[in-house]
């Protein structure tokens, strides 16, 4: 059978192959600790999982709106303003099953073939592998640890043609775990309006982070109207499993994107949407513990992986992710993330899974306990002073 053309161009997500791989060593009886896969390890808040069973047992089973039930649009947006993140009206929110239709519907909504769309490298690799799937080119955007993995607007200034269309930010960061500053967001601001620029805005792990507040280049004034904002439950709430994921539009865009909801999963399932409402509007014990207990955690392995010969780290400023420095061990990435997987059972990603910028880095995932982080940085000294 022969594929269409276009799937050459469509990549993956190396966390899940590292995990079905480390999933088969558990088969043969090994014993891995999981840092690759980025989901919290907690569980879904009980008030949370009771709402999806009443709504069950009342017979949400139906179809619904297909962009998201008016209730759940609705709570979002006062969500979003009570949370001081933004001010916007429900019928700009589209509701999906998980957060990456957003980035998809985005993408097919605007980007003609050719059409650039600037992507962080390191970064989350469906960015670059949706934009190509859509005809579109992406471009790399350098995160660099010198400048603490953020965006250096001068060099995104340089890379900026008049083919480019849309601007993808992820503020805090995944891989790095690094967070743009207000400075920084503005002087992207500028040049997203000087070029006419639209940003899709990943701030999904935007409650997971070590600062009082967290920064939007949604904060500047006008950028509402050209900022598309990626948001859902999977971090915030440890939801994963449960695929719901929002976006909030500009008014032009909110009509095309409903259009491929109804296209491509028709609406998102009833039950769980009045789960997510119950997640915005109650209580927030659960995500202020799963944070506080993420910064720990951080603060373990950082502290871990500096004391390992010849590896380096920077404090991750939200997220749950480490992104230490191996270029002084003398092997790639890919070689040293396969070495800790088969000799030490300590299953990672190597960073040119997230981009070409990401050679010589590692990524773990600190969603898992502090006995497990111990365990592996362990095994990962062991390794080192072997070699």
């Amino acid at each position: 059978m022969k594929l269409a053309r276009r799937m050459d161009r469509l990549g993956t997500e190396s966390a899940f192959e590292v995990l079905a791989k480390a999933k088969e060593l558990e088969r043969q009886g090994r014993k891995i600790i999981h840092l690759e896969i980025g989901e919290p390890d907690f569980e879904t808040p009980a008030h949370i999982v009771a709402a999806a069973r009443e709504a069950l047992a009342a017979g949400h089973t139906h179809y619904v709106p297909a962009p998201g039930i008016p209730e759940l649009r609705s709570a979002v947006a006062e969500f979003l303003e009570r949370t001081g993140r933004m001010r916007t009206t429900p019928d700009r929110v589209v509701v999906t099953p998980g957060a990456k239709p957003i980035m998809f519907f985005t993408i097919m909504a605007l980007c003609e073939e050719g059409d650039e769309v600037l992507c962080p490298d390191p970064g989350f690799p469906m960015y670059a592998s949706i934009a190509a799937f859509c005809g579109a080119r992406p471009v790399p955007v350098p995160l660099r640890e010198a400048n603490g993995f953020t965006i250096d607007p001068d060099e995104l200034a340089s890379l900026i043609t008049d083919r480019s269309r849309l601007l993808i930010l992820n503020s805090p960061h995944n891989p790095c775990g690094s967070a743009s500053t207000p400075e920084q967001l503005e002087a992207i601001a500028a040049l997203a309006v000087r070029h006419d620029l639209v940003v899709l805005s990943d701030e999904v792990y935007w409650a997971l982070r070590t600062g009082a507040r967290h920064h939007s280049v949604l904060d500047i004034d006008g950028m509402a109207e050209r900022t598309v904002l990626l948001d859902g439950w999977s971090k915030t709430f440890a939801m994963t499993g449960w695929r719901l994921g929002f976006g909030v539009f500009p008014p032009e865009l909110v009509e095309p994107v409903t259009r491929l909801v109804i296209n491509s999963v028709s609406c998102t399932s009833a039950f769980s949407q009045r789960a997510a409402i119950a997640a915005l509007t109650g209580p927030w014990d659960d995500v202020e513990g799963m944070a506080r207990e993420f910064q720990q955690r951080g603060e373990v392995i950082v502290a871990g992986l500096n004391a390992i010969p010849g590896v380096s780290c920077v404090a991750p400023s939200g997220a749950f992710y480490a992104f230490p420095n191996v270029r002084d061990l003398a092997m790639s990435a890919a070689e040293l993330a396969d070495l800790l997987l088969r000799r030490c059972g300590v299953a990672c990603l190597p960073g040119t899974a997230f981009g070409g910028y990401g050679e010589g880095y590692l990524r773990f995932s600190y969603a898992t306990s502090i006995d497990n982080i111990r365990a592996a940085l362990a095994a990962f000294e062991t390794l080192v002073s072997e070699a």
